[in-house]
């Protein structure tokens, strides 16, 4: 039911990325502004998309709309296809949200660097991937802290420290 999706984007993807990282930036625990990685994902991300792009905020969503031959499509343009899977469960997630609305829409991710392009489909498989990945989302963020699991990626996260200091 629409009423009850509160998650957003950015926590599906830390979901597939993170699990503290998750809970942290779900109890308003943000690191990422001071991040210099982050503030170049988002250089990136201002200057590849700059013709009939808009944002579009619906309840906790927020993303990119291009619009192409009369069809609607959600773009993410990413900086690196490390974590492409956490990429692709975040356009799901929004082509799920629109379709609670009735809105059907395609899914698009872009990798400048590599020249990537990802087309992404809700299929009923997926959706239902979406719906447990929700649910267990809400679980995870309504207990304690999970307990930071070091991987390589670790360091160049902005909440390294928090974890590992």
């Amino acid at each position: 039911m629409i009423s009850d999706m509160y998650i957003r984007g950015t926590q599906v993807n830390y979901y597939f990325v993170c699990k503290t990282k998750l809970w942290l930036f779900s109890h308003n625990i943000t690191m990422e502004k001071e991040s210099d990685l982050v503030k170049i994902g988002k250089l990136i991300h201002d200057s590849y998309f700059k013709q009939d792009q808009k944002e579009v905020k619906l309840g906790p969503v927020a993303f990119d709309v291009v619009r192409k031959n009369n069809q609607i499509e959600i773009r993410e343009v990413k900086k690196s296809e490390v974590f492409e899977k956490a990429h692709r469960y975040q356009i799901l997630y929004y082509l799920y949200y629109l379709g609670e609305y009735g809105i059907k829409a395609k899914g698009v991710i872009t990798f400048p660097k590599s020249r990537k392009v990802v087309e992404v489909e809700l299929t009923e498989e997926s959706k239902s991937e979406i719906e447990k990945t929700l649910f267990e989302i809400d679980q995870l963020i309504s207990r304690d802290m999970p307990e930071p699991d070091y991987k390589k990626h670790c360091r160049k996260c902005a909440y390294f420290e928090f974890c590992f200091a």
